[in-house]
């Protein structure tokens, strides 16, 4: 068995380059998108700080320095687990506006709209700012101020834009549609080159006012006041009172197990922990890894469990405090042996043929995701989002940040996919003050009553396959947490019915054989953005993605 997962990886790093070492420390260790980022949690906790002071630090940092998906326009998740045993699931996810209604995207003809995707329509309640403030109100020991100190001072003296990030900012057609957004990302056409400094007066005066007058000043202060005139002035329906009322909601984790660990994962509204506890739990069992890591039949009994999931999505899920979803019995090891027995391991199911299980008798665009361990063991897991690159494409006048496009993560029309093209049903239809459901997966897994891996990742639909690969690539084929994140992905969401490969890391042997199975093949660009962190023997291993800029920082 050791013989062929080492064959395998040997296979992958031919393909897709040998992967790197994971950064190694003895005490603490951050791993974000963007080394600034990085560097202003690590300093938070060298200062003192806990691994919950770094990750509000990182938020804000990421704000400046990762417009495509960092924000204080958006949304998100934040799942805690403390030195002490307990753990948390502090969720910022958006609202929809007061005045949203189910048919608010519909023509007169009945067809989905465009203006839930870009402009100042798309856009949900941000909660970012209440809920980093309530997170270090609750569990940090720092002083707000000092947690925004590096936001302000990279927005204020500018930082030098990366490769990537030049190629992004002018590549982009959401910022290209606002007047603000062009101005600031694009310099009206002359656009920023790698090296360049890129300095955001007016979003270092909105972070002064939030260091100063804490979360107030954005949901009822100046910026509160200047986003809603905005919003008015541009026929968005974010009102003042719709600020003023938006409040954090914190909740249980979802518990799971597999194979001696302990799962701790995101609860709705998002799906992606329910998802990765279903799909572990058809999995565990099934035998499916004694074909090794890479092989078209690992591949092909992993993607039928995917596609049982993402069936299972399109129908239970939205937000709990609208709907009623019945994860006791989604999550229940009979129900996943039901929905294995239906696997057959030489032959792909046809989607057409799939519906959502039958329970009787039962009951990602763009995004960001940042892991952090303290010296002490707590942990923190950090998923959050503008939904799309650079969201709605909105900047709101004066205020210097973007605006979420997350409206588009509510059902629009039954049967009618979103951007990620995910079909969804009735329970996630858009209501005034609703959270849409959401695929985020920040995720803490442990082993002895200590932690033992943290992750999620960035994607859309593609966050809950990529953190499930990661963690199946750590637990049942033995790679490192950074040969786990290096591997190459593949994802299926039920419909369309298509097996999604990345373009590097599959040989043309695989990629036959999992024709001859049946799957319809789509080879795309990279899969996620992990940030993981691995405990194991005595050592804090850092593991950034290689498909991006992230790095990794530790002592």
């Amino acid at each position: 068995m050791k013989k062929l997962c080492a064959a395998w990886l040997l296979l992958a790093c031919v393909l897709v380059g040998a992967s790197r070492e994971p950064v190694r420390a003895h005490k603490a260790m951050v791993v974000t998108h963007e080394d600034h980022a990085t560097q202003a949690g690590l300093r938070v906790l060298e200062q003192g700080g806990n691994a919950i002071d770094a990750a509000v630090a990182v938020g804000f940092a990421l704000a400046v320095t990762h417009p495509a998906a960092g924000n204080i326009g958006g949304g998100g998740f934040m799942l805690v687990r403390l030195a002490d045993g307990r753990s948390t699931f502090i969720d910022f996810r958006e609202l929809a506006p007061g005045k949203a209604t189910p048919a608010m995207y519909l023509d007169g003809a009945g067809n989905a709209t465009a203006d839930r995707l870009f402009g100042y329509r798309a856009s949900g309640v941000p909660g970012t700012v209440r809920g980093l403030e309530y997170a270090s109100k609750k569990y940090g020991r720092r002083t707000w101020a000092d947690l925004l100190a590096p936001a302000i001072e990279l927005a204020k003296n500018g930082f030098p834009v990366s490769y990537d990030l030049a190629n992004s900012l002018r590549s982009s057609e959401a910022l290209a549609r606002n007047v603000e957004s062009r101005r600031i990302f694009q310099r009206n056409g002359k656009y920023f080159e790698p090296g360049e400094i890129l300095v955001q007066p007016e979003l270092a005066a909105t972070l002064e006012r939030i260091s100063k007058f804490g979360s107030r000043d954005f949901y009822a202060g100046e910026t509160a006041r200047r986003l809603a005139a905005d919003m008015a002035r541009h026929g968005g329906l974010i009102g003042l009172q719709d600020l003023q009322q938006y409040q954090v909601v914190e909740r249980r984790p979802l518990e799971g197990s597999y194979r001696g660990y302990q799962i701790l994962t995101a609860p709705p509204p998002s799906s992606g922990g329910a998802g990765l506890i279903q799909m572990l739990n058809m999995l565990d069992g099934s035998g499916y890894e004694k074909a090794g890591a890479g092989s078209a039949a690992t591949i092909h009994y992993i993607a039928e469990v995917m596609r049982r999931f993402f069936a299972d999505r399109s129908k239970y899920f939205g937000d709990p405090d609208f709907v009623k979803i019945p994860l006791k019995e989604l999550l229940s090891r009979h129900y996943a042996e039901e929905r294995r027995r239906s696997i057959d391991p030489e032959r792909a199911t046809a989607s057409a043929q799939l519906g959502p299980g039958d329970l009787h008798g039962y009951e990602s665009g763009e995004t960001t995701h940042y892991s952090i361990l303290d010296a002490e063991g707590n942990a923190v897991a950090v998923t959050y989002t503008l939904n799309a690159r650079f969201g709605s494409g909105v900047t709101a006048a004066g205020l210097g940040f973007l605006l979420n496009n997350e409206m588009d993560d509510f059902t629009a029309k039954p049967g009618v996919p979103n951007m990620f093209g995910l079909l969804q049903g009735e329970a996630n239809a858009i209501a005034p003050h609703k959270r849409p459901l959401s695929a985020m997966t920040p995720t803490i897994i442990t082993r002895d009553g200590k932690p033992f891996l943290i992750l999620g990742s960035p994607g859309g639909p593609t966050i809950i396959s990529t953190v499930l690969l990661v963690t199946l690539n750590v637990i049942d084929f033995g790679m490192d947490v950074q040969q786990a994140v290096d591997w190459p992905r593949f994802h299926h969401q039920w419909m369309p019915d298509e097996l999604r490969l990345e373009e590097s890391g599959f040989s043309p042997d695989t990629v036959e054989l999992l024709r001859r199975r049946g799957h319809t093949l789509r080879i795309s660009g990279y899969q996620g953005d992990v940030a993981a962190i691995e405990c194991k023997d005595g050592w804090i291993l850092g593991a950034p993605d290689s498909r991006t800029e992230a790095t990794a920082r530790g002592y």
